[in-house]
């Protein structure tokens, strides 16, 4: 299923996409439902930055209910190349709840809007093999697939929406309370 979006930050590209490169954990405080982030590595070659970074969610929904569903259902790694020359990132998902029943991947540039912000464009796809489902017999998981891609991809759109709040939040507070210069 085609992933497709677009969101709007206030703030010009280089600054969003070096905001999202790295300072990622910081962002985790304006990121609703997020409990933690994680830079499990980093490696830096040129302009470009290798990322690998896991995430865990579920911080919106009852103990007891994560808890049933399981802390797998809430985690994912996220594999990342950025391109600051390009000012792009190609990046691809790995749950732990749908391992390899899961693809996901995509391409987000960070292009100028004409008025000193940034459209953040994110263009890629999600697949969801019903075969390879855990615990759900083929059949069923051809049957099941296709609503789950649509609800994922949903839900990947819901975090776009929600990383540019973040974004523009962490980015307004940062430029009204600079850091202090280096003595």
């Amino acid at each position: 299923m085609e992933l497709k979006t677009e969101a709007r930050i206030p703030f010009p590209p280089g600054v969003v996409f070096a905001a999202c490169r790295d300072d990622v954990t910081e962002l985790r405080a304006y990121l609703r439902g997020i409990r933690s982030i994680v830079v499990t590595s980093r490696v830096e070659h040129g302009q470009t930055v290798d990322l690998v970074i896991d995430w865990c969610a579920g911080g919106d929904v009852p103990g007891p209910l994560r808890a049933l569903m399981g802390k797998g259902a809430f985690e994912w790694t996220d594999t990342s190349s950025w391109d600051a020359g390009a000012l792009a990132v190609d990046w691809c998902t790995q749950t732990r709840a749908l391992g390899r029943a899961l693809s996901c991947g995509a391409r987000d540039r960070f292009l100028a809007d004409g008025a000193g912000g940034t459209v953040l464009e994110v263009r890629g796809a999600l697949q969801v093999d019903g075969a390879q489902i855990p615990g759900v017999p083929k059949l069923l998981g051809a049957v099941v697939a296709p609503r789950l891609e649509a609800y994922l991809v949903a839900r990947v759109v819901t975090s776009v929406v929600g990383m540019s709040t973040a974004l523009a939040t962490f980015l307004s507070q940062r430029t009204s309370n600079p850091a202090p210069a280096a003595g």
